[in-house]
C-alpha cells in the first residue's frame, strides 16, 4: 500500500506540515489547524483504504454519540446500555473483521466442513483505533473525561495520522487539552523532528537490514538449518520487531510533537530487561496499560485470591495474544507469557531476587527469543520444524559455512543493533550534556553533520531497495 512506506511519508507530511504553520491561529486557539489536520488524516487513511474510511467514520459517530447519551443521564443502567451498546458494536466490527476467516477455518477443521472463507480486506490500523475509541467511551462512563462536544474535534483525535495506523495507543485525556490549545514552538518543532528522524534511522537503517537476514533464513529449507543459524535467525527478527516497531512510534511521537501533541512513550529498551515481567513494562507500553486499566483491574486485578488473580493474568494475556493476530500461534504466544508471567509472579520471584545480575538477562532473553519464535511463524508445522532446529531435531549439524556467511555479511548491523537496543543514545547525550558539548554550537553543528550524513544514506537506500515493510500494519 502506497501510504504505508517512507517515502510516501517524505512527500505527504512536509506537505501537511507546511499548510498547518501557515494557517494562523490566536491565543493558541487552534481549530483551523485541526481542520487542516483533519483533512490530511482522512486523506491518509482514504488514500489506502478508501472503503474502509467509512468504518472508522461509524465507529467515531456511534462512539462520540454514545458517550454524550452517557453524560446526559444518571441513571446508571441507562448509562451501562449506551457503553455496552459502544463497546459490543466496536469488537464486532473488529471481530468481523479481523477474526472472522480464522473462526470459519477452525469450524471446517474441527467438524470436516466447507465454508468458505469471506476473505475480508483487514482495514489498516483498526485494532488501534478501535482500542482508542473504547477507551474513551469507557472513560467517559466512568466520569474519568468530560465527553467531547464537537463530532470533528473528537474525530480529528482518532483520526491523527501520525499513530492512526501503528500506535502508540494513544487516550483520549492524554491530548485532550492540547485539541483545543497547544504550543507549537521551535523547540517542539526541532525536538519532534530530531525524534522523527532517530525513527527513520532505525527503520532504514537497522530494521530494514536486519529484517533481510530473518526473511532470507527463514524461507531456507528447513533440512537446511543449522543450529546456530536458525537461533541467527530469530535473533534477527527479534531485533527486526523491535526496531520495526519502536521506530514507527519513534516517528509518530516526533511528528505528534511537530504539531504539538505530545505522545506517551511506547518503548522503553525491553532487550535491557531482568525478567519477563519487566520486559512488559518495557515493550508496546501503551497497549500493555491499556490491558491493565481495562481489563486487568476491573478482573479484580491483583487484590483478589491467587487462582483469581492467575485467571485474570491469562485472561488478559490470551486476549493479548488475539489481539495481535487471527492465527493459533498469536494465541499460544499469549498464553506463553500469561504463564511465565504466572510462574514468575507467584514462584520464581523469590529465587530470582538471588540471581546474578547477568544470569537474570540471560533468562530474560532466551524466554523472548523463544516467544518471538512463536510469533513470527502462522504455520504452526513451520513453527515446529524451525523449532527443532534450533534445539538440534533434525538440524543440518550444530555450526555451518552458512552460518559464517551470515555472521560476516551481517556483523556491522547486528553489532548496531546490539548497540542502539541498550539505552547507548542517551548515554552519550547525557555525557556530552555533563561537559557541555551537547547543547554548545560545536555540539549543534556536530549533531546536524552527523543526521544529514545518516540523512543521505537512508535516502539512498530508499532509493535502492524496495524491502521496506512495516510489521504492526497488519494488526
Amino acid at each position: 500500500m502506497v501510504f504505508s512506506s517512507i517515502p510516501f511519508l517524505f512527500f505527504f507530511f512536509p506537505l501537511l506540515l507546511i499548510l498547518y504553520y501557515i494557517v494562523p491561529f490566536k491565543s493558541h486557539n487552534v481549530k483551523w489547524k485541526n481542520v487542516i489536520l483533519l483533512i490530511f488524516s482522512l486523506f491518509f487513511y482514504a488514500w489506502g483504504e478508501p472503503v474502509y474510511i467509512l468504518l472508522m467514520l461509524f465507529s467515531t459517530f456511534l462512539d462520540y454519540n454514545c458517550s454524550r447519551m452517557m453524560n446526559r443521564y444518571q441513571d446508571k443502567k441507562k448509562r451501562k446500555f449506551f457503553l455496552f451498546l459502544s463497546v459490543i458494536i466496536n469488537l464486532g466490527l473488529l471481530g468481523f473483521f479481523k477474526y472472522s476467516d480464522f473462526l470459519i477455518s477452525t469450524i471446517n477443521g474441527l467438524f470436516h466442513l466447507q465454508i468458505p472463507l469471506l476473505n475480508l480486506g483487514l482495514p489498516i490500523g483498526i485494532s488501534f483505533y478501535t482500542f482508542q475509541t473504547m477507551s474513551y467511551t469507557i472513560d467517559v462512563y466512568r466520569r474519568d473525561v468530560m465527553p467531547e462536544r464537537n463530532y470533528f474535534t473528537y474525530l480529528t483525535y482518532v483520526s491523527m495520522f501520525p499513530q492512526l495506523i501503528a500506535g502508540p495507543i494513544v487516550r483520549y485525556q492524554t491530548v485532550s487539552e492540547e485539541l483545543y490549545k497547544r504550543d507549537i514552538t521551535y523547540a517542539n518543532f526541532n525536538s519532534g523532528l530530531m525524534r522523527f528522524l532517530q525513527g527513520l534511522f532505525k527503520k532504514v537503517l537497522i530494521a530494514n537490514n536486519i529484517g533481510f537476514l530473518w526473511t532470507t533464513i527463514s524461507e531456507t529449507p528447513m533440512n537446511e538449518l543449522s543450529v546456530l543459524t536458525a537461533w541467527l535467525g530469530i535473533l534477527a527478527f527479534a531485533f527486526q520487531i523491535y526496531f520495526d516497531f519502536s521506530a514507527y512510534s519513534d516517528m509518530a511521537i516526533g511528528m505528534g510533537r511537530m504539531l504539538g501533541f505530545h505522545y506517551l512513550e511506547n518503548f522503553n529498551y525491553p532487550y535491557i530487561s531482568k525478567s519477563i515481567t519487566e520486559f512488559w513494562r518495557r515493550w508496546h507500553i501503551s497497549l500493555s496499560t491499556w490491558f491493565r486499566d481495562y481489563v486487568y483491574i476491573p478482573l479484580g486485578g491483583s487484590r483478589v485470591k491467587r487462582i483469581i488473580n492467575i485467571r485474570n493474568i491469562l485472561i488478559v494475556w490470551l486476549l493479548t495474544g488475539i489481539w495481535h493476530g487471527a492465527a493459533w500461534n498469536f494465541v499460544l504466544w499469549g498464553l506463553y507469557f500469561g504463564i511465565l508471567l504466572v510462574i514468575e509472579k507467584f514462584f520464581l520471584k523469590k529465587y530470582m531476587e538471588k540471581w546474578p545480575s547477568w544470569v537474570r538477562h540471560l533468562y530474560a532473553c532466551f524466554f523472548i527469543l523463544i516467544g518471538w519464535l512463536i510469533f513470527a511463524f502462522d504455520d504452526m508445522s513451520l513453527l515446529t520444524s524451525y523449532a527443532e532446529k534450533m534445539f538440534g531435531i533434525g538440524s543440518h549439524g550444530i555450526l555451518d559455512s552458512t552460518f559464517i556467511f551470515y555472521l560476516k555479511n551481517y556483523f556491522i548491523v547486528i553489532l548496531v543493533a546490539v548497540i542502539f537496543s541498550i539505552p547507548t543514545y542517551p548515554w552519550i547525550k547525557e555525557k556530552l550534556s555533563h561537559k557541555k558539548v551537547y547543547y554548545s554550537a560545536f555540539g549543534f553543528v556536530l549533531i546536524l553533520l552527523v543526521y544529514l550524513l545518516l540523512l543521505l544514506v537512508v535516502i539512498s537506500y530508499l532509493v535502492a531497495d524496495s524491502y521496506n515493510p512495516f510489521l504492526y500494519f497488519r494488526f
